[in-house]
């Protein structure tokens, strides 16, 4: 999930459009208030905070994310006026992980965002466990009871996306995105193709890949295994 803190309708309602569209959950603020509201229910991926905002603004929430410390993490990039250097400055010296120029395109935007969250993600860890599923990053192989299971390359990078994290939900648009790229043409079916065979392959342990009706998939928490 994006929040993206943005006073201008017209604006708020591109970026939340653009950030589906390219696979993210994402969900647009008028001010800080409704902001923090949405806080309480779901901690987000990564946030977008407008500098300029009617009552508390974009600047005064960034320094009350990182004074604490269950949201210091969170990436943030705001979003200045072009010639506003005084704000790009004092936005970083407060915590920001990057920040765009208004105006800024969409793919820009969405460009900045998957370049901080590879800044921003935590160290992959090399072997990857989910029941009787092991995925070595490193060697590029993947094992089921100790038996190496042979896969595509994209067979490969799909299973370790949803074991990366178990028993979280990923939409189709958001693994076709990341596994196939926002550009490739090609329908959300070819992520349930592949999802098919994978399991076909892991053979009992393909159960472990879950289906949730209408929105996507994941893979099953390991600490119900």
């Amino acid at each position: 999930m994006i929040y993206c803190v943005e006073d201008d309708s017209t604006i708020r309602d591109l970026m939340v459009y653009t950030l589906k569209a390219s696979g993210f959950d994402a969900q647009g603020f008028e001010n800080g208030e409704k902001f923090w509201t949405a806080m309480k229910r779901e901690k987000p991926l990564l946030i977008i905070l407008d500098v300029m905002l009617p009552g508390e603004d974009g600047l005064t929430i960034l320094k009350k994310l990182r004074a604490s410390s269950s949201t210091a993490d969170i990436p943030a990039i705001m979003a200045t006026a072009r010639d506003s250097e005084y704000d790009k400055v004092i936005g970083l010296d407060s915590g920001a992980d990057d920040y765009l120029a208004k105006p800024f395109g969409m793919m820009e935007m969405v460009s900045h965002i998957k370049a901080v969250l590879r800044r921003t993600s935590p160290k992959q860890a090399s072997l990857l466990t989910c029941g009787d599923i092991a995925l070595d990053v490193n060697r590029h192989t993947v094992t089921v009871k100790g038996t190496t299971v042979p896969l595509t390359l994209k067979e490969f990078d799909l299973l370790k996306l949803l074991m990366e994290k178990p028993g979280h939900v990923f939409t189709r648009e958001f693994l076709l995105s990341s596994i196939w790229g926002m550009n490739f043409l090609c329908e959300t079916r070819t992520v349930d193709v592949h999802i098919g065979t994978l399991r076909t392959k892991l053979a009992e342990a393909g159960d472990l890949i879950q289906t949730v009706r209408g929105v996507g998939y994941r893979m099953e928490e390991k600490d119900k295994q």
